[in-house]
């Protein structure tokens, strides 16, 4: 495929997505195994016939942990993919935790940052009237987690990461047993 076919190739993963979906065979019944069975055999056709297909099993095995079945393997394989290359994947940012804090009293410092990170782009003012506290309540938290992140980055070392070649993924991928199949 050229670039402008591929610029607009859809693929099936995101045409039909419930198809890639994750998998759990050791719950179900001898029908239903052999329904997601055949399920599991279209999606592995499908993903291996995309033009898309080195791409995506690059960034699932090396950038983001991504859930259900991609690029022709399941997440227990892109997971021994990873162990065998040495990649960590960091664990996403954290979202708004818990319900949304009603009434007057002491506002926590874990309630200030989730709801910071939940709108990033609201005043803190905005902020201030979501939790029902005061302006500078908001600030001193936010001032404190700036402070602490700050903190965080001088005191760690340097890491470098290396980060694995797409030869070296095809590599692993080849080492799966899925791989000889498509």
């Amino acid at each position: 495929m050229t670039t402008m076919e591929t610029d607009s190739y859809i693929p099936a993963c995101a045409k039909s997505p419930e198809d890639f979906l994750p998998y759990d065979l050791s719950d179900e019944g001898p029908g239903d195994q052999r329904h997601q069975q055949a399920r599991m055999q279209a999606a592995h056709r499908q993903c291996a016939a995309c033009p898309l297909f080195v791409e995506c099993l690059y960034r699932s095995v090396v950038e983001v942990d991504v859930s259900g079945y991609v690029a022709c393997t399941t997440e227990d394989q892109r997971r021994e993919m990873r162990s065998m290359l040495g990649v960590e994947i960091g664990q996403p940012a954290p979202g708004v935790i818990g319900a949304p804090r009603v009434g007057a009293g002491p506002v926590d410092h874990e309630s200030v940052v989730a709801m910071r990170q939940a709108y990033p782009n609201d005043t803190c003012h905005q902020l201030a009237e979501r939790l029902g506290c005061s302006t500078s309540t908001i600030k001193r938290h936010l001032r404190r987690e700036r402070e602490r992140q700050a903190a965080q980055v001088a005191a760690a070392p340097p890491t470098i990461r290396r980060v694995p070649t797409t030869d070296e993924v095809l590599d692993a991928f080849d080492s799966l047993e899925t791989s000889k199949v498509a």
